[in-house]
């Protein structure tokens, strides 16, 4: 027989399916990063930008998750709060690139932009596809499902804002959509930020 009752065999083997998945998403965005953000800066899009540091905050955040799996709940309401303030940063971050944007106007490369959204767009898909099932596991899986679904979303944004760009010939729609963007990330970071100081506050912490 094992040396461990069948819960504690059943939570060590969740732990290391969260780990296992964990890793492989940590790999693809922290790739993905560097991909996309050369492509946002050689492309000169904002939409593109915010898609690069929406992987980099992933990264940080599955880097942040595959810490807290083996630890305990107040841990990993710490640790989603803490990626709350990430995506905060990260949208903050793009706001200010909106803003620049506005006093000095451009106009971005849409091949580019539809080209590496599309590439984005594969990669989290595959990565929303292995996280699928821990989505419902603890609020530090969850917080990690809430980013991955953001990315889908972005993701189709920019390429429909490549679109945009190709008929108009202007560079309002990466504008826009760098808009969207924004309100996606700051809503997706109240919703982590609220769930983590409502584990944070519950009667058994």
């Amino acid at each position: 027989m094992s040396g461990c009752c069948d819960d504690n065999c059943s939570i060590d083997a969740l732990r290391e399916r969260q780990r296992g998945t964990l890793r492989i998403v940590l790999g693809i965005n922290a790739i993905m990063f560097l991909v996309i953000i050369v492509a946002a800066l050689y492309g000169n899009s904002t939409a593109l930008l915010a898609d690069s540091l929406d992987n980099l905050g992933d990264a940080l955040t599955y880097g942040l998750s595959l810490f807290a799996v083996s630890r305990g709940a107040t841990v990993k309401a710490r640790v989603a709060l803490f990626k709350g303030g990430l995506i905060f940063l990260a949208a903050c971050a793009v706001a200010a690139q909106i803003a620049y944007k506005l006093f000095v106007p451009s106009i971005p490369v849409f091949e580019i932009m539809g080209m590496f959204s599309l590439l984005a767009l594969a990669a989290n898909s595959l990565c929303l596809y292995l996280l699928w099932r821990h989505r419902h596991e603890d609020v530090n899986m969850s917080s990690v499902w809430e980013c991955s679904r953001n990315d889908i979303a972005s993701n189709l944004s920019v390429f429909v804002a490549a679109g945009a760009v190709w008929l108009t010939g202007s560079g309002w729609p990466d504008i826009l959509v760098a808009l969207g963007l924004v309100g996606l990330l700051m809503r997706s970071a109240i919703r982590v930020i609220s769930s983590a100081m409502r584990e944070l506050h519950a009667p058994s912490h």
